[in-house]
Formats: structure tokens, C-alpha cells, sequence
């Protein structure tokens, strides 16, 4: 089939609504993942999976070119408590696409498969396309994207499908969870005895609040920390010995993760563990090919708050797809049709820019 962004749009839509009908939370996307196999081998395109990720490459593969990856995800949250409708009927009302995963990241992923299909078989290309549909993005999980990354060609760059309003995202804040215990002494609260652990937390929860670190990066701005999190106590009448909280820091590319983690150890009294330090800020050069494609296109660039793949992509990557990130997890889920025919043609018009 030679295919068009205009005969390409009905079969991105059919393809999320079957992918909407099936549940794929996370670490549970086997059968989306099987669809998506099923899809390929339908339009006679070979495909390779490990776990629940799904990958293929252009059909005129050449090691001596670049490649770039084209990259989202296929699982999916938990539905919102408040959703009215059933969050796996992918009912099409008012020129929406109602269901869970519509909007993050669906939409998002049949552009890019859409997008992958109008250049699969072109024997010119400038560059390699690879498309990865990976799993345990929402959990950023050790099973997703990661787990494929040394399966898969050399990657020089990539684009990350998320929901952007097909505004492209030059840089992503990472993530680090910590785990903070503050410690005191027990005592019964009607003695002036013991050390209130909850007391101890206090003051370095007040510096988790007020502290600014002075490096402001270009495109991210400030380093973001929220205290999200606390636990302690177990009887009214005892002083708490141990007071536990979690505090969500958002990093930017001014500061490594591991430099922030010593500046917060060497400011509070508390025991700080983090979770982990795999979920690293990105960003691209100014002058990538990628960027200057996009300039092109007159789309807004910005530096996105929001976690995604893309920490985890070694690569220079940008991050765009049809969508609002504000609908993202939200009840009731939707993505506007005429969304994904602009995300398809966005996709398409700037591979096409790329020199």
C-alpha cells in the first residue's frame, strides 16, 4: 500500500481503538504488545520483541547511516476514580476518542507508527527510522525502554511521543525520589523526656520548602523540591522515635543528580536514601538537526516539568506528540481526533525536514 498522512489517519484510529479496548497497566502489556505484532506482520513488516517492547526498523536499514528512534509507550495508569464511562470503550463522540491511555500515550504512539508506515519502505533516506513501543514507561520501570536499549542499533537521536500539543519539549526535567528518616528518642508524652522525631523532620522540612539552589538551568529553569509524603507516630501518648518523609525533586541540567543529592545531605540532619538515579534531566543542542527541523516547522520549544522516557534515552531527544498533557491521567480520558491527523502530519513534515 502507498500510503498518505490522509490514508494513514483512519488507520492510526482504528489502531488506538483497539489498543484503548485492551487493559495494559503497567508490567501487564502483553497483550497490547501482541497486538502491536499482529498490526505489523498485517502490513508485512518484520518486527523483534523482548518483554512486552515491540520494535522494527525501515525496511532499507543502512549501518552506514544515522538512526533515529521513534519512541512511546503503550501502557498505561490505572483508571481515575472519577471516570463516568467505561475506561475501555473507545467511543468516538463530538470528534473526541474517549478511553484510558487516549491521550498518554496512545495518540501520541499511532502518529509515530503512522508516521513509521509513510516512510517504512522509502529506499532514499537520509537516516535509519527505528520505532520502539515500550512498556512500563508510567513506572518508569527497569522493563521498558531501557531493557532494549543495547538490543537496538546505534541511536543518535530520538523522538519521544508524548502529549504536547505537538509543541516540542528541548528539555526534560529528571527526577530523584528521596527517602528521608528524621530520629529522635521514644518518651511518654506526658514526661519532658525523649526527642520528638516529628520536631527533628520539621526543620528539615522547612529547608526542603525554602532552600533555592542558585544554578538556574536556560531551558528548565529552577530545581523543584516537594515534600510529598510523611509518616511517624504510633500512639498519642508516645514521642515518636523516627518521623519518615519522601520529598519529589524535579532536577535540571545545572546540577547532576549526585551533586544535588550531597548538597541536600550536607543541609539536613535527616538520613536521606534516594530511590534512585536513573531518571536523569535531558536536553539537545541547539544547533541539532532535530531542533533546526523544528524551528522550521514555527513550533513553540519549551522545557517540560514532566518525567518521561526521554530520561532515560541515552541520546540527544526532543519530546512531542498530539495530545494536552493536562488530560493525562485524568477521568474520562480523551484525545480530539483532529489532534492525531495534525500529530501524524507534524511527525511526517518534520522527518522530512531533517538534514
Amino acid at each position: 500500500m502507498n500510503f498518505t498522512t490522509e490514508n494513514l489517519y483512519p488507520i492510526a484510529i482504528e489502531l488506538l481503538q483497539k489498543l484503548i479496548a485492551i487493559p495494559s497497566f503497567s508490567r501487564e502489556e502483553d497483550k497490547t504488545a501482541a497486538l502491536l505484532e499482529t498490526f505489523f506482520r498485517q502490513h508485512e513488516i518484520p518486527t523483534q520483541r523482548t518483554g512486552n517492547n515491540v520494535w522494527a526498523t525501515n525496511k532499507f536499514f543502512d549501518s552506514s547511516k544515522p538512526t533515529l528512534l521513534l519512541n512511546s509507550h503503550h501502557d498505561t495508569v490505572k483508571p481515575n476514580p472519577g471516570y463516568t464511562r467505561d475506561p475501555f470503550s473507545p467511543a468516538i463522540e463530538d470528534g473526541k476518542l474517549y478511553g484510558l491511555g487516549s491521550n498518554d500515550a496512545g495518540g501520541p504512539l499511532v502518529s509515530l507508527i503512522a508516521s513509521f508506515l509513510y516512510f517504512y519502505s522509502s529506499e532514499n533516506l537520509k537516516y535509519n527510522i527505528i520505532l520502539a513501543a515500550s512498556a512500563e514507561e508510567e513506572i518508569s520501570g527497569v522493563n521498558g525502554i531501557e531493557s532494549i536499549w543495547t538490543s537496538l542499533p546505534p541511536i543518535d537521536c530520538a523522538i519521544v511521543g508524548e502529549p504536547t500539543l505537538t509543541d516540542i519539549a528541548s528539555a526534560e526535567k529528571g527526577l530523584m525520589v528521596i527517602d528521608c528518616v528524621a530520629h529522635g528518642k521514644a518518651g511518654h508524652a506526658a514526661r519532658e523526656e525523649g526527642v520528638n522525631a516529628i520536631y527533628e523532620a520539621l526543620k528539615d522540612i522547612e529547608w526542603f520548602r525554602n532552600y533555592s539552589f542558585p544554578k538556574v538551568s536556560d531551558t528548565l529553569g529552577k530545581v523543584k523540591m516537594s515534600v510529598t509524603v510523611i509518616n511517624a507516630g504510633q500512639a498519642h501518648n508516645q514521642v515518636p522515635p523516627e518521623c519518615k518523609f519522601t520529598v519529589d525533586i524535579r532536577a535540571t541540567d545545572a546540577y547532576p543528580l549526585e551533586e544535588l543529592l550531597e548538597i541536600i545531605r550536607q543541609n539536613v540532619s535527616s538520613t536521606v536514601t534516594p530511590r534512585s538515579l536513573r531518571l536523569r534531566p535531558s536536553g539537545i543542542d541547539a544547533n541539532h538537526p532535530l531542533i533546526v527541523a523544528a524551528k522550521k516547522l514555527n513550533k513553540k520549544l519549551y522545557g517540560s516539568p514532566t518525567t518521561s522516557d526521554q530520561a532515560l534515552i541515552p541520546a540527544p531527544s526532543i519530546k512531542m506528540g498530539p495530545g494536552d498533557s493536562a488530560r493525562s491521567h485524568s477521568a474520562d480520558e480523551f484525545i480530539f481526533l483532529n489532534e492525531i491527523e495534525q500529530g501524524i502530519a507534524s511527525y511526517v513534515t518534520l522527518l522530512n525536514l531533517i538534514v
